[in-house]
Formats: structure tokens, sequence, C-alpha cells
């Protein structure tokens, strides 16, 4: 769509739009350099040797730009703004099922409860052979190009070819396309008496409204204290990280603050009518807990609300303006920095131009040791920060550390075991156990505490992993490699047995049993409890 067709289409909204450009353009100081670029695109276009891709090269010239300011501003594709936006906004057209791709093979993991595939009978377990009589399995389809075929506009059909366990022939099933939640709280559920558990995956247009439900369901269950699980939490909107950190703060208390070189000051404050005002609060942090989540963190820990448990946080403090342009695209522009409540920046240092060393900042602080020993980490007296009540020492810096300090245990997850996960022998072995015996599991286990207690892992299915391994070349070094990896690995297998089986809370309610985080969590309620 050209540009006048997008003013008849949106006359009012275009006509801001442009009011607000002309005024951007008055501003500019340097209005020669602007010129300058404009000059050059149009010398190339008519006059350059070849022909030349003027959609190319304008982007090109945006990212160029954009990489010499902050590592966050970035220019995204339509194509890439509609895959970024997709997890955030809670709801996408499709099928409705989770699965994986095995051997060229999709195979459904479980159908969304409720969801048009389900409807339709479609289980987990069956194989998607054909969409729409074209033949997906078997011709080497990328996961990208599947997934076009089986979305679309709600209210479309799909005509599926499902080959099922201990059925010869094909089965077609004809699925209506529908809106598919997209859900950001992965579990729920009562760790211990008295406390609960929620992790939240990202901050998305419904999280909020999921974190609440799942409060109720846990104070209906007694829950007086609570973990919150922020652990790889890469961040999201805003709002919906003021709106759960207000569940726990007091009225007009401090949430956060942005400022900018432009945007002035704007404070964002607790309304006081949250439904936990009361009992304990721990939140789980690590080094790629972001954004959004260091938003809540550093509320909580400032405002002496709760602790953090964990590891420091990745240090995104940037506020990003999203600017549409005309076909699609998006610019996300930095226009201001994130404040604690205490004043700490959440930012981490960066110099501008230089994305490549911000990159490796994790990699940096794995090799200078900060996550494996707490004595590494130091931070200058002028980063010194008093929490606002109980005035603890906290620092600014970048990110949000630890109230307790929990280290990587880097002895636990051996060099073969990263090799078995990078060459997805672990996940393929998953699919293919599940293919093999999710019904005789069913059968067995009626309820997830029944498989939790009784269940363990074959050695048969330990064996043809180490088999697979050992065909794609991935072997341990010695027998003590070997059996440090088994003391991850199948606790790792149970958890994905249990998703498979139920969904993502059964996944952390056995994972969560070997994770050192949760462990120091319940130890320093337990503890304070003491007191």
């Amino acid at each position: 769509m050209n540009l006048n067709a997008q003013i008849r289409q949106n006359p009012d909204a275009n006509k801001a739009n442009m009011i607000q450009f002309f005024q951007f353009l008055q501003g500019i100081k340097d209005k020669e350099a602007i010129l300058k670029y404009i000059t050059a695109m149009a010398y190339i276009e008519n006059l350059y040797v070849d022909s030349v891709d003027t959609q190319k090269m304008t982007e090109a010239g945006l990212k160029g730009m954009l990489e010499k300011l902050d590592p966050h501003s970035t220019y995204a594709t339509p194509k890439e703004v509609q895959a970024f936006n997709e997890p955030l906004q809670g709801e996408f057209d499709g099928i409705g099922v989770q699965f994986n791709i095995l051997e060229d093979t999709l195979i459904v993991i479980q159908p969304v409860i409720k969801g048009p595939s389900e409807k339709v009978g479609i289980i987990a377990g069956d194989r998607i052979i054909t969409v729409n009589d074209t033949t997906i399995a078997g011709v080497k389809m990328s996961k990208e190009e599947v997934m076009k075929r089986l979305r679309g506009p709600k209210g479309t059909k799909v005509k599926l070819g499902i080959l099922r366990s201990g059925i010869k022939d094909l089965q077609y099933f004809v699925v209506t396309r529908d809106k598919i939640p997209v859900k950001s709280i992965d579990a729920v559920y009562m760790i211990r008496p008295q406390i609960g558990y929620i992790r939240i995956g990202n901050f998305g247009a419904t999280t909020y409204e999921e974190f609440v439900e799942g409060m109720r369901e846990l104070k209906k269950n007694g829950m007086r204290d609570i973990i919150i699980d922020l652990e790889d939490n890469g961040g999201g909107y805003l709002q919906a990280a003021v709106d759960i950190a207000n569940e726990f703060l007091a009225k007009d208390e401090l949430i956060v603050y942005t400022q900018g070189r432009v945007i002035r000051r704007q404070e964002f404050r607790a309304k006081g009518n949250g439904i936990m005002q009361d009992g304990r609060v721990v939140i789980l942090t690590n080094e790629f807990t972001a954004s959004a989540a260091e938003i809540v963190s550093g509320a909580i820990q400032d405002q002496d609300r709760g602790i953090i448990v964990g590891r420091r946080t990745f240090g995104k403090g940037l506020v990003q303006k999203p600017v549409e342009l005309t076909d699609g695209s998006m610019i996300r522009l930095t226009v201001a920095h994130y404040y604690t409540p205490s004043g700490r920046c959440i930012q981490k240092p960066y110099k501008k131009g230089e994305k490549e060393a911000y990159a490796h900042d994790l990699d940096n602080r794995f090799k200078h040791g900060e996550f494996t020993n707490a004595d590494s980490i130091h931070f200058a007296d002028s980063l010194k920060f008093e929490t606002l009540k109980k005035k603890r020492t906290v620092y600014g810096g970048g990110g949000i550390m630890p109230d307790y300090f929990v280290p990587l245990d880097t002895t636990r997850y051996t060099d073969f075991h990263r090799q078995l996960a990078a060459k997805q022998v672990i996940v393929n072995a998953n699919l293919k156990y599940m293919d093999k015996n999710r019904s005789k599991l069913k059968k067995q286990y009626k309820t997830f505490e029944d498989f939790n207690a009784n269940y363990q892992i074959p050695d048969s299915y330990i064996e043809s992993i180490f088999e697979e391994g050992k065909k794609k070349k991935v072997e341990p070094k010695n027998e003590e490699e070997k059996n440090k990896t088994l003391l991850y690995l199948r606790p790792q297998l149970k958890s994905l047995i249990a998703r498979d089986l139920w969904d993502l809370t059964e996944y952390f309610r056995v994972w969560n049993e070997n994770s050192d985080i949760i462990k120091k969590a319940l130890e320093v309620l337990e503890s304070d409890k003491a007191k």
C-alpha cells in the first residue's frame, strides 16, 4: 500500500503522524545531513550503473544509523515486527496445537485445551502428514514454512491429513482456525504448605490477568507467602510489570520511574489495591532476567517488600519508543532509562556503536567468575544505594543484585550433556519415547501426584540416548562424567515427560525440586519463619 492510499484509509491518524513528523523536522539542527542522505539516495537510484533495490538500501541505511546508537535501538522489517509482537499480544490465529518436528514429521505434543484442533478430535501423538492435500512430512520443509501453512485468519478452514498410532490409513480433519491464546504464566502451584509459586515467562498483554487468576487460585489453596520465578524472563510490556508490582505495594509507593534527555521524569506508583499486601515475597532471578522483570525485582527490593534470590540480572533498562513506518516496519528508539525507586539505573554500561562488546557481556561475566562466586562481583562506593525503609545497601551499575546469591553449578551440567542437547539428541529421544509410550503412561498414571511419586526413568531410555549420542560422536570422557550427567539428565527427562502428559506447571513441579535457586528460596523462607 502506498502512502496516499494509507492516508485515505486512515486520514485522521496519518494527519496527526504527519504533523508530528514535520514538528520533528523543525527541531533538527543539522538539516544539511538529512538533505545529504536524500540526495545520495536520489542519485544512486537514478544514475547507478545497475538497477538497485531502494527498499533494501533504505533498510541498510536505517540499520547503519541505529547501530551507532545504544545496543537496543533497532530497525525491524514487517515480518520481524510480527514475530516480535506475537508472544506479547496474548493471542494469534491458528489451529491450536503445540508441536515439534521429528525426522521431518510434525508430531502434536498437546492440542490447546478447547482449541480448534481439540474440538475436531486431534490428540497428542498425532502426526500431521498433509495440509490442504500438500504433503509436509518427509520433504524437509522448514518449521517456518510449516507454521505458515497451518496458520491463517480466524474463521478460515484447513484440511489436515493425520496419521495416528494403531490406525493404518490417513484420517482427515477440517479445522476452523481461531484465536489461540499465548500464555505468559508458565506455572502456578503450591510448592510447599502455605507457600505458592508462580513462574512468569514474559510480560505480555494478558500477563497481569493470568497472574491475578493464579494468585487467587493459590490463596484458595492456603497460600500465605509466594515465590515469583523470573529466571530467564526477558521482559516485555512496562504496564504489565507495573500492574504486577502494584499487587504487593502500599498506596503511592514508587514502582519505577523513567527519564531521558527529552522525556521528562515519569513516575509509576502503586494504587494500594493489590490482593497481596501481606505475606512474604521472594523473587528468583538470574543473568537472563531483563527489562520488565527487573522493574518488578527492583521495586520489591527497594521498597523492602521482599527479597531477591539468585544471580545479578541482565541489566536492560532502556525505554524504547516504537516508531511505526509506512510499510509496517518499525524503529524501536531508546528515549529514556528505567530507574528503581531508590534511584538505581537498571541499564548496564555500554559504549555507543559497540554492540559486539555489549553482546559478549554475559560471556565476560562468566569468565570473570561472577556466575559462580559472589566475591568476584565488585562495585564502587559511588554505586551504593539504600532501600527506602530498612536502609539496606543495594547496588546500581546495571541489573539487580540479589539479596542471596546462588552460584551457577558448572560441574552439574557436563560437556557431555551440553553436546547431547546441542545435537538435539535429548529432544528427539523424548519425542520418540512419548510417541511409543504415551498411551501406556496415561493408563498407568491417572494423576500427576502418582506419576511424580512413583515414575522412574527406565535404564533402557537412558541407554537409547547414549547410543544415539554415540552415532553422532558424542560420548562421555569417562565414567565420572557419565554419572554426573545422569544426575541432571534423569530429572530433566522426567520433567519433559510430565510436561507432555500434563502441562508446563507439572514440568516445573518436577524440575524445581532439583533447582539450587528454589532450594535457597525455600531455605530463606524457613529460616525467616523460625526467627
